[in-house]
């Protein structure tokens, strides 16, 4: 745990203080692309949105501000969120 403290949580405000994980949170860990090694708060999930993944918006993928870059489960630990791509 004391590895996940460090981290920011996408989304978080860039002058956030405390832009790491919250207790009681779960999280997964963004692998690769514009997104890479921030973490996901993926509480309160269901089964089915934690196996489908997500589009995250953000302004530093290959389409620019609008843009979303999509992460899911990766094959090996279903923690990992892989990109898959981005999209407008």
């Amino acid at each position: 745990m004391d590895e996940l403290i460090r981290r920011r949580v996408y989304g978080a405000d860039h002058d956030d203080p405390d832009p790491g994980p919250r207790p009681g949170h779960v999280y997964r860990e963004l692998v690769a692309g514009p997104l890479d090694g921030l973490l996901l708060d993926v509480t309160g999930w269901t089964a089915g949105q934690l196996r489908e993944g997500a589009a995250l918006a953000t302004e530093i993928g290959a389409y620019g501000p609008g843009g979303r870059a999509l992460y899911g489960p990766g094959a090996a630990d279903p923690r990992l969120w892989e990109w898959q791509g981005d999209t407008p």
